[in-house]
């Protein structure tokens, strides 16, 4: 985000989402190590912790999310699941949809690496692969929160700055929304162009 301007740097608050795989995390612990922000992975709020595929309750979900909220300042957030992003929304400064298509999403979820906050081990992670891969074929067919249509909804009624990274070509380009343009600078990260 270098052509933020140092006050906007201050408050800084970028919430990011996309479908599994879209490269979320990975642009996260970026922005974090490099403007210092609090980094919160919202699977780390909705799942029940050391448990695979287990919810928690909604209420708790909500009351963590809010703590969080309340408790920081300068932040990042990632994740997949639309009610949250758009709870969330209200207090970022930035929101970025990273939808690089679906082709991205499952070869990067194959070079995905192991994950231990999720899984015992990686053979854990590995057996879980195939339902992820199911579900992340469906995020432009599905009308779930999680999915495609919702994204795209949140996307397109937030008033604020807002950018979407789309697969063009062989290149990720961000297109500001703001300004009506591409931009091949990515939070510090150099885009080729086509």
């Amino acid at each position: 985000m270098q052509s933020m301007k140092p006050d906007r740097l201050a408050a800084m608050r970028v919430l990011i989402f996309g479908n599994s795989g879209s490269g979320k995390t990975t642009l996260a612990a970026r922005l974090a190590q490099e403007h210092s922000l609090v980094h919160l992975d919202l699977d780390s709020i909705v799942w029940e912790p050391g448990k695979v595929a287990v919810q928690r309750a909604p209420e708790h979900i909500a009351r963590s999310l809010d703590a969080f909220l309340a408790s920081h300042e300068r932040w990042v957030i990632e994740g997949c699941y639309g009610e949250l992003v758009e709870a969330a929304s209200g207090h970022c400064t930035e929101l970025v949809f990273l939808n690089p298509g679906l082709e991205v999403c499952l070869a990067n979820n194959r070079r995905r690496p192991w994950e231990p906050h999720k899984y015992a081990s990686r053979q854990d992670q590995d057996a879980m692969l195939a339902n992820l891969q199911a579900w992340v074929a469906g995020y432009y067919e599905r009308q779930d929160p999680w999915s495609y249509h919702a994204h795209r909804k949140i996307f397109d009624a937030f008033p604020g700055p807002k950018r979407e990274h789309v697969a063009d070509a062989s290149a990720l380009l961000l297109i500001d929304m703001q300004q009506g343009m591409r931009d091949p600078v990515v939070a510090g990260l150099r885009c080729r162009l086509p």
